[in-house]
């Protein structure tokens, strides 16, 4: 495998609305150019790419990588100041087993993420994408019309990542501890606009916690409405890990799951995270920040 030319580079379709595999790119911080153009191109037109065969990289050649596709960023609260990789483990709850896009709680959330396989089960422990985009598409003009105009608050308040507590509630209570250190919150427009696609996409998943101005009874009737969209069949596409493989998504047009269908065996991957912007309503709006509460308006107080 070389090290990348648009040559030597493939991409071919997994499922229809979503996913693509790419061969005949060897992932590193040395890649030219046209190479690192291309993987955006395919991430834009299939919002998940996937990558057989990496076993040479190291945490600090994905890093590496990942600088070509914009500025790293760690988790907000899991990770230390200057840390960029996230290990997503079944021993401390990296099931991540809910419908999520990666943390929405924060205004400016992250444009993409990589993920790479360390230690795969044998069985089990596939993870599924959906296609945000497509599901905006196929509402009807009514539900695209009444999704242009809401507002969602996301918030932090429990962890996709963490573990059941029925499985080790100890664990559980350590990992929340973390995650929830800071609390934030973030009012997004359900709609957001694609700077570079024009796209529009629906920004739901789990950290969606309630629609602005609407009850909570009446919140969870238009989250489900919409977000039943977004995990129809047609709309997703599953991949089955193996040591080595690495995916890339686009975090502002997917949400993903993680399937835990894999008993006591031990599942890692690790993550590293591209910085994103703040979102765009249609009507131009930009998603606020809640909690806590912005720098300009603690002074302004």
């Amino acid at each position: 495998m070389t090290a990348g030319t648009l040559e030597t580079t493939t991409v071919t379709k997994v499922a229809g609305r979503i996913g693509a595999v790419v061969d005949g790119v060897r992932l590193s911080g040395d890649l030219d150019a046209a190479t690192v153009q291309a993987i955006r191109d395919a991430l834009h037109e299939h919002k998940v790419i996937f990558f057989r065969g990496q076993e040479h990289l190291t945490d600090e050649a994905q890093l590496e990588f990942t600088r070509l596709l914009g500025d790293p960023v760690g988790h907000p609260t899991v990770n230390l100041e200057g840390e960029y990789v996230l290990p997503i483990t079944s021993e401390y709850g990296g099931s991540a087993s809910q419908w999520h896009t990666d943390v929405t709680f924060v205004p400016a959330y992250p444009l993409a993420s990589i993920l790479r396989g360390i230690t795969i089960p044998e069985a089990g422990g596939d993870t599924l994408w959906a296609n945000t985009a497509a599901a905006y598409d196929e509402l009807t003009p009514e539900l695209k019309e009444l999704a242009n105009n809401l507002r969602g608050v996301h918030t932090n308040v429990y962890d996709y990542a963490a573990v059941a507590p029925t499985r080790d509630p100890e664990a559980f209570k350590r990992y929340q501890e973390v995650f929830t250190k800071v609390h934030y919150e973030t009012e997004h427009p359900l709609v957001r606009v694609n700077p570079v696609t024009g796209e529009r996409t629906l920004v739901l998943g789990n950290f969606l916690q309630r629609i602005a101005g609407y009850s909570r009874d009446d919140s969870r009737l238009l989250i489900d409405l919409l977000q039943g969209h977004v995990t129809r069949p047609e709309n997703t596409v599953r991949w089955s890990w193996q040591p080595g493989d690495v995916a890339i998504w686009d975090n502002r047009a997917t949400q993903h799951r993680a399937i835990a269908d894999f008993g006591d065996a031990l599942r890692v991957l690790h993550r590293t995270t591209v910085d994103g912007d703040v979102p765009v309503g249609v009507d131009g709006r930009p998603s606020t920040a809640i909690k806590p509460v912005p720098a300009e308006v603690a002074q302004a107080a």
